[in-house]
């Protein structure tokens, strides 16, 4: 919590840190405030239509934050309107126009509510009227021009000191950390202001996420903190998980005897390397041959690392990169014949010609199974036969960091599953219990890229759509 209130991503001491707080924002400065103000423009604009010309943000004056299940916005603005492109303008009265001195100057009362992991916000109160001196703003440049200014040349090294003039030191600190450590580059300086800006927005959330959760999670700063929520969801998650309709599966058989207090998997072999799915919707894949590496480790006692590009390629009941269900990938190794190990066809993250040799098959399975939704019966089926492909909501695991992930309910809506994992034990840290789940984004996520999940609650649909192969 220490190193959170050093970056400035919590309340400080005395400050009420719980849903509810209203909380002051950096007028003019904070990327969530601005996007919120842009949002409560873009409803004054369409409700003024008729009004006369376009308006447009001069200056946010006051900007207060509230998290109510989601993120209420409480801004005092002052808007430039113009009379260019009413009736009468041309377009060269308006480039005139635009930039006058008599500007019409509004003061706004704006309530914007905000659901960033939902991408959806509400304006739900606007009150205008005639700026008074005091709110007025002193020059007719807007806050928010109207036409993007153009592209900069590229330079090497991006110049920090320019990007510091629309952002705090502290966010630039935090950023340029940020490319260091994930080893980012981008194209050219323009496309870096533009992720600097999504970064910005993505500790926003981060903060909103920490705040509502409630377990032991850390939350904050992550090799995807640098994408929006789409290109997050479309890169590396499978929303076919539900929409699709499981195929129909043989029910397992739970044991009688009731589970250990604690297990995992990875203390008795049955479980390879974290792997790296890369930019590809194929984390179907990983979870099921996460599973098969460990039915057949039990069952013929050699962990063997399986080759998920063989899915990629060659399950023709999924769609490689852009999901599918392990139920369907249970029923492709069959009629493929087995799985290829990872040395003898290996990753490579799109999808390829299917090059599938039932010489080179190092395992094989013979059927598979759903597992009960009951989290003790889960706990009771996995100490005894080994890890489960499972599938998840992934809303808090764009800026897990490490802990026990414990995200409200609403918030992780457990019908919303979108992302396949590998559940690998469970236990207990401190008060809280966990379970363990393998991840396929690489060691450079959360805790050596394991993430761990509240158990008792069947949080985010982790028990929705538990399976596994079955070897004999």
């Amino acid at each position: 919590m220490l190193l959170w209130l050093l970056l400035g991503l919590l309340p400080p001491p005395g400050a009420a840190p719980g849903p509810g707080a209203l909380r002051e924002l950096e007028a003019g400065r904070d990327p969530a405030a601005l996007e919120a103000a842009r949002f409560a423009l873009e409803s004054y604009s369409r409700a003024a239509a008729q009004g006369g010309g376009p308006a447009r943000l001069g200056a946010i004056r006051r900007a207060q934050a509230q998290v109510v299940n989601g993120i209420k916005y409480y801004l005092d603005v002052t808007l430039l309107k113009s009379p260019c492109g009413q009736r009468g303008f041309t377009s060269q009265d308006a480039a005139a126009c635009d930039h006058s001195a008599e500007l019409e100057q509004i003061s706004c009362h704006f309530e914007v509510w905000s659901q960033p992991w939902m991408n959806r916000k509400r304006l739900l109160k606007q009150e205008c009227r005639p700026a008074e001196p005091s709110e007025k703003v002193q020059s007719a440049a807007a806050l928010d021009p109207e036409e993007p200014a153009p592209a900069k040349v590229p330079e090497e090294p991006v110049r920090w000191e320019a990007l510091a003039q629309n952002a705090s030191l502290q966010l630039i600190s935090l950023f340029k950390d940020f490319l260091a450590t994930y080893k980012k580059r981008y194209k050219d300086e323009r496309e870096t202001e533009r992720r600097l800006q999504i970064f910005a927005e993505n500790l926003e959330k981060a903060r909103t996420i920490q705040e509502l959760d409630q377990g032991t999670a850390e939350y904050g700063v992550t090799k995807f903190s640098d994408l929006t929520e789409d290109e997050f969801r479309s890169l590396y998650l499978n929303p076919l998980l539900a929409k699709l309709p499981a195929r129909p599966m043989k029910p397992a058989a739970i044991p009688s005897d009731p589970p250990p207090a604690e297990w995992d998997w990875r203390e008795h072999g049955a479980v390879t390397d974290v792997k790296d799915q890369g930019m590809c919707g194929s984390c179907w894949a990983f979870s099921v041959t996460g599973n098969v590496e460990g039915q057949w480790f039990l069952r013929r006692g050699s962990l063997v690392s399986l080759s998920e590009q063989e899915l990629v390629d060659c399950d023709g009941l999924d769609h490689a990169c852009g999901g599918g269900l392990p139920s369907n990938a249970y029923e492709a190794i069959e009629l493929l014949g087995g799985l290829e190990t990872e040395g003898d066809y290996s990753y490579e993250g799109h999808k390829q010609r299917c090059s599938f040799s039932t010489d080179k098959v190092a395992v094989y399975i013979n059927s598979s199974v759903e597992i009960s939704r009951d989290e003790t019966e889960i706990a009771a089926w996995l100490a005894k036969n080994g890890p489960i492909s499972i599938a998840l909501n992934a809303f808090a695991m764009q800026f897990y960091r490490r802990g026990v992930s414990h995200p409200f309910r609403i918030l992780c809506n457990p019908w919303m599953i979108d992302h396949a994992v590998l559940l690998v034990g469970y236990g207990t840290r401190g008060r809280t219990p966990f379970w363990a789940i393998k991840n396929s984004w690489g060691k450079d996520w959360g805790e050596q890229g394991y993430y761990y999940l509240y158990r008792g609650s069947r949080a985010c649909g982790m028990n929705t759509m538990c399976t596994s192969a079955v070897v004999v």
